[in-house]
Order: C-alpha cells, then sequence, then structure tokens
C-alpha cells in the first residue's frame, strides 16, 4: 500500500455514507499511507487518521439536533447555516474532544482541499505543516458559498474545496499514488446540473471572479472527474466505494434516523467490498 491513496469526497451531510465506510475501514485495521478530502470528506478523514473510530458517527449523527449545529433562525440572520463555531470549536475542543496528539503522531499523509475565491482554483493543504491549523482548514474546506462566511488563512480567502476539485484524484495521482481507493457519496450514474446563479450571489462574490468562474464550471468538472474515475476503474488503477442506490439524504438533513440509516449503508457496503477491497490493495 505504499503507492495508494485515499480519496473522500465531501456532500454536507451525506458524508455520514463516508463515516460509515471509514468505521469499518478502522474497525479491519486498514490505513492507508495517503488520504485526501475536501469538505466532509475531509473532516471524516481527520477523524479516520486520528485513529478516532467513533467520532465521526458522534458528531455527524448524536448531534445533528443540537441547536448549534444547523440553524435556518441563524442563515436568516447572519447568513450562516451550520453553526461553524460549533463544529470546529466547541464539538472539537470540549464536547467531543479531537485527538490532536494521535493525529499530528499518525504516520499518514493527510491533505486537505480549499478553493481559493481570488483565483477559482484548489489550494491543498498538508498535516506536515499545517497541523496546528487543522481545524481552521478542515473548517474553510467546510465553508459552502451562502451558508458559511469565506476563511482568511495565511492572506488566502477560502471556501469549500468542493467548488474546485469536487473529488482529489488527479492530486493524489500527482503526489505519487498510482492505486487508489475513492468514496464517493452519489450513485452511478448520478450527473450534477449546473447551479442556477440568482443575482444575489453574483452581487455577493462579485469581487470574487474566480469563485464565480469555478462555480459556474463545477458541475462539468465533477462529471468529467467521475468519468475518469470510472474509466480508471475499468483499468484496475482505482477502486470505487459509493451508495449503491440513490441517497434519500440531502446536504443539510437533520433526521438521525435517516442519517443513521445512511452510515450503516455505508458500513455494510463496505464489508460486501472488502474482500475485492483487500484483492485490489495486495
Amino acid at each position: 500500500m505504499n503507492q495508494t491513496g485515499l480519496v473522500l469526497e465531501g456532500g454536507g451531510m451525506r458524508g455520514v455514507y463516508t463515516a460509515g465506510v471509514l468505521r469499518y475501514l478502522m474497525e479491519n485495521e486498514t490505513y492507508l499511507p495517503y488520504v485526501i478530502g475536501v469538505s466532509a470528506g475531509a473532516c471524516n478523514g481527520s477523524s479516520y487518521v486520528a485513529r478516532q473510530m467513533d467520532r465521526n458517527k458522534i458528531v455527524n449523527i448524536d448531534y445533528i439536533k443540537h441547536p448549534e449545529y444547523i440553524s435556518f433562525k441563524r442563515f436568516l440572520s447572519r447568513g450562516e447555516l451550520f453553526g461553524m463555531d460549533f463544529i470546529f470549536d466547541k464539538l472539537p475542543n470540549d464536547l467531543e474532544p479531537f485527538d490532536f496528539q494521535a493525529f499530528r503522531d499518525a504516520e499518514e499523509k493527510f491533505i486537505v482541499g480549499t478553493t481559493d475565491c481570488v483565483t477559482g482554483e484548489s489550494v491543498y493543504y498538508d498535516k506536515q505543516q499545517h497541523d496546528k491549523n487543522i481545524l481552521t482548514i478542515l473548517r474553510a474546506s467546510s465553508s459552502i458559498p451562502m451558508m458559511a462566511p469565506i476563511i482568511n488563512y495565511e492572506g488566502r480567502y477560502l471556501l469549500d474545496g468542493a467548488i474546485s476539485d469536487p473529488i482529489p484524484i488527479l492530486k493524489s495521482e500527482k503526489d505519487g499514488n498510482s492505486k487508489n481507493v475513492v468514496v464517493l457519496t452519489r450513485n452511478k450514474g448520478y450527473l450534477k446540473k449546473q447551479q442556477s446563479f440568482s443575482w444575489y450571489i453574483k452581487r455577493k462574490y462579485s469581487q470574487y471572479e474566480g469563485l464565480l468562474r469555478a462555480m459556474m464550471h463545477r458541475h462539468n468538472l465533477y462529471n468529467e472527474t467521475v468519468r475518469y474515475l470510472e474509466e480508471q476503474e475499468a483499468k484496475g488503477n482505482i477502486f470505487i466505494i459509493r451508495p449503491e442506490e440513490k441517497l434519500d439524504v440531502g446536504r443539510i438533513e437533520r433526521n438521525p434516523a435517516k442519517l443513521n440509516k445512511l452510515f450503516q449503508r455505508g458500513y455494510h457496503e463496505t464489508m460486501q467490498q472488502f474482500p475485492a477491497l483487500k484483492e485490489f490493495l495486495s
């Protein structure tokens, strides 16, 4: 597994599927040496690297009804749907502590993708150089336009990593991984449609032409990336784990029962594919 990457798609609360996948891999001591993710994928990946087997399920399901997690009232008043301070400060530092030491000590390379609002291009952060600021970077990668404020980090203005690189397979390959395991949060056959751009979006981000350009072409990039993944899968270079059926869970799902069911789907579908995965990794 020396040159094998683990690539994790985002998707908001659909990322609970990925949490189930990673839970099964962790139970079976399957840790790939290189992990890269964006948005929810990066958040799930951080707990995987830190060896915190239950953390993804707890923070994404057990706390979902907490009034600070998702608030439409806060969205109307402050333009922030997800409680970013709660998710990236109170939860990891107080309520459900993130094991920073285990994360730092882990041998796995861990990369988080973000989007530079000025250029519209991807900016990647490696835990080796940015471990002390990992929560800020994860927050930036998870900051969805219109739902969260822009994050200023090291002179860059950053938002959701999935805008510019929704499934960062090419970055993993560029970093030397000839084989990759890719976890998707959409079923086979899904095609992303072009986002509709209201006058408000264009006005709100008028100073960030790069961001608007990336958002405009995001659907093409996503669909092209999925086609590439399936081509490489056919060649034996990529192993894809993704929902077998269309999900009934959206990006901002708040129903714990639905989320738990999705978590279990990720877990059990990975269990079913595990013999083939072991063969791929051998």
